[in-house]
């Protein structure tokens, strides 16, 4: 049996590809570690491979070549129950259940974990101060909040067993910009006091700026360069140099727009 050391990446993925049944190649030859505490943001196109690749880490989906490790263990050998219940997954929808009240969809997993219900329930209080909520919410359902309410309570069922890895895909990216930039920010605040291990998904280079320790650029299925936020806005990669000049313009566009 292999050992693992708080050295060892969180996740890695050694030569793998992923292809529907029909033969069509969603990903090919990834080799790509997530280091313990880190934020990496996977960030591209539709259709780069950037939710395949989250998706092959809790086993939502399995290699069709290759190998992905989760705390040193392949996600293959691994109970898949277990394992998705140890990592957080925050999706843009958000997912709740609509018939479950908020404290109910917070303690999902604690629940199933057979949790005292006096356990759970200072658990859901305690996440709900986290993610800036009023702990009154409890007892309301998620058609009674707003969107950004709504995100906040997804983002805290993720936490709910304190797992040491959370899967984030586009979570902000339905919200208007404001509530965006807000929850942005509280994402930050709260990596900085938890220091999980985080893979996020985004196609937005300013999200990706803002939030990544590092950022693994993908393209057509394949990685193809993975680079901190300062070394990304000076690299000479062709793609990687086409999101800055987009970003830039975009900046651009909108100072002339305030201006007018």
């Amino acid at each position: 049996m292999e050992r693992t050391s708080a050295k060892d990446p969180a996740i890695e993925f050694r030569n793998v590809d992923y292809a529907l049944p029909t033969g069509q190649q969603l990903l090919s030859g990834l080799n790509l570690q997530v280091q313990r505490g880190e934020t990496l943001v996977l960030l591209g196109r539709s259709g780069s491979g950037k939710t395949t690749t989250l998706k092959l880490v809790n086993r939502l989906l399995a290699p069709t070549r290759g190998e992905v490790r989760v705390n040193g263990l392949p996600t293959a050998q691994n109970d898949v129950i277990r394992l998705r219940r140890s990592i957080g997954y925050v999706i843009q929808e958000v997912g709740l259940f609509p018939h479950f009240t908020v404290e109910r969809n917070i303690g999902l997993v604690p629940h199933i974990e057979s949790w005292r219900a006096e356990q759970i329930h200072l658990r859901v209080e305690e996440l709900l101060q986290l993610v800036g909520l009023d702990p009154q919410m409890a007892s309301r359902y998620p058609h009674q909040l707003s969107g950004g309410q709504r995100q906040r309570v997804g983002v805290a069922r993720a936490l709910a067993a304190d797992p040491s890895i959370l899967l984030m895909d586009e979570p902000f990216g339905a919200l208007d910009a404001l509530t965006r930039d807000q929850l942005q920010r509280e994402f930050l605040s709260l990596q900085q006091r938890l220091n999980k291990t985080v893979v996020f998904v985004t196609h937005d280079l300013r999200e990706a700026l803002r939030l990544a320790s590092r950022i693994a650029l993908m393209e057509a299925g394949r990685l193809v360069t993975v680079l901190s936020p300062e070394e990304f806005l000076r690299s000479s990669d062709p793609l990687a140099a086409a999101y800055v000049r987009a970003f830039a313009d975009g900046l651009d566009s909108s100072a002339n727009r305030g201006a007018s």
